[in-house]
C-alpha cells in the first residue's frame, strides 16, 4: 500500500487506462500494480490483453475492462459482438467499452447503429457496456443522436471517446451528453483528462467514471503531459 496521500474518492471512478500498441508485459504489470496500490475502480486495455489483466488482479478490488471495436468501430455488429461475448466468457473482462460506428453516425444510418449497440449488449449478458461515442468528430446533433440510440439499446454509459482522435473530454460535451440521457443512463469521460481539477470539472458537469493513462498523477495532483 502506498504511503503517498491521494485522493481516494476520486481513484474509485477512475478506469486505469493502458491502450497502447507497442505496451508490454511490463507495462501491464505496472498498470495492475498501481491500480491495485491506488485502489482505481479498474484497468481498461485491449480485448486481447484483458485475460492477463484479469489473472493479474484477481483477489483485488480492481476489475478488468476491455475495449471492442477499438478505435474505430467500423466493423459490422456480428464481430463486434463477439469480440465483447469473448472478451467476458473466455478472458474475465467485468466490463465493455464499445467504440460506436462513427461513420453510420454521420451518415444517419440509425438502424445499423441501434442494431450494433444492441447487439454488444445482448453479448455481454448482466455485463455493463459503456458506448464511445467519440465526440470530437461529431456535431452537437450527432452526439444527440448517438446518445438517443445508446440508451434505447441499452448501453449502461455513453462515453465521451477514445483518446485516439484529437479532442477528448469537455465539460460542454458532459453537459450535453447528461441532458440527453438524464438519470438512466451513465457517462464516462476520457481522453485529454490530465489534472485532478480537470476530472472534477467533468465530475461536476455529470461524470460517473474518469477514463485515463494519467491516472496516478491525477490523484496524487500532479498535471500529467501527454497521455489519453
Amino acid at each position: 500500500m502506498t504511503e503517498e496521500n491521494y485522493d481516494r474518492e476520486l481513484a474509485r471512478v477512475i478506469d486505469h487506462t493502458l491502450l497502447r500498441t507497442d505496451a508490454k508485459k511490463e507495462d501491464f504489470d505496472r498498470v495492475c500494480e498501481e491500480a491495485m496500490q491506488y485502489h482505481f475502480r479498474s484497468v481498461c486495455v485491449f480485448s486481447g490483453d484483458v485475460e492477463y489483466v484479469a489473472r493479474k488482479l484477481e483477489g483485488s478490488d480492481v476489475i478488468p475492462i476491455a475495449v471492442v471495436g477499438f478505435p474505430h468501430g467500423q466493423m459490422t455488429p456480428v464481430a463486434k459482438a463477439f469480440e465483447a461475448h469473448d472478451a467476458i466468457a473466455s478472458s474475465g473482462a467485468q466490463e465493455i467499452d464499445m467504440v460506436i460506428h462513427v461513420s453510420a453516425i454521420k451518415s444517419k444510418h440509425y438502424i445499423l447503429v441501434f442494431d450494433d449497440i444492441q447487439q454488444v449488449v445482448k453479448a455481454c449478458g448482466d455485463k455493463p457496456v459503456k458506448v464511445i461515442i467519440e465526440t470530437a468528430l461529431l456535431t452537437d446533433t450527432e452526439k444527440v443522436a448517438a446518445c438517443t440510440l445508446a440508451k434505447t439499446a441499452g448501453a449502461r454509459f455513453i462515453k465521451t471517446s477514445t483518446g485516439k482522435e484529437q479532442g477528448g473530454a469537455t465539460v460542454e460535451d458532459v453537459l450535453l451528453m447528461r441532458e440527453v440521457v438524464g438519470d438512466e443512463v451513465l457517462i464516462k469521460a476520457s481522453g485529454g483528462v490530465n489534472s485532478r481539477e480537470f476530472a472534477y470539472e467533468l465530475i461536476e458537469a455529470g461524470a460517473d467514471r474518469i477514463g485515463t493513462s494519467n491516472s496516478v498523477q491525477i490523484v496524487t495532483g500532479q498535471t500529467a503531459e501527454g497521455g489519453y
